[in-house]
């Protein structure tokens, strides 16, 4: 298969779940593939998983700063970024009552506007 080649694309939420799924079909269809994640440990295993074409970089994607190292990494190596996809995310069970301006600025951050920012940065 190859209807990817000479694509390149990032993963975020890389290492597990569905990003992990996409990651690898990706790589399967002939794309350069970046997949990112907090964990380096496990995002390695994920990168050693899928084999060729997949670099992992590590970070924490509500970081604005490590949104332009990878946005930074990824043309350094590549050029370009053809293919975002936005996987990152969490899901946290909690009644309403129980929200705290902290429980929701965290999943705000990451499920919000990391999305947001790191797109912006990958459309310059």
């Amino acid at each position: 298969m190859s209807r990817l080649k000479g694509k390149i694309a990032v993963v975020t939420g890389g290492n597990s779940g569905i990003g992990l799924a996409i990651a690898r079909r990706f790589a399967a269809e002939g794309a350069q593939v970046f997949i990112t994640a907090r964990r380096r440990d496990a995002l390695d295993a994920a990168a050693r998983e899928i084999g060729a074409n997949v670099t992992a970089i590590a970070a924490d994607l509500t970081r604005l700063e490590d949104i332009d190292r990878i946005a930074g990494a990824v043309r350094a190596d590549a050029g370009r970024v053809d293919v975002v996809v936005s996987n990152a995310g969490i899901t946290e069970q909690v009644k309403l009552p129980d929200i705290t301006p902290d429980h929701y600025a965290r999943t705000f951050d990451l499920n919000c506007r990391a999305p947001c920012s790191w797109c912006r940065r990958c459309c310059r």
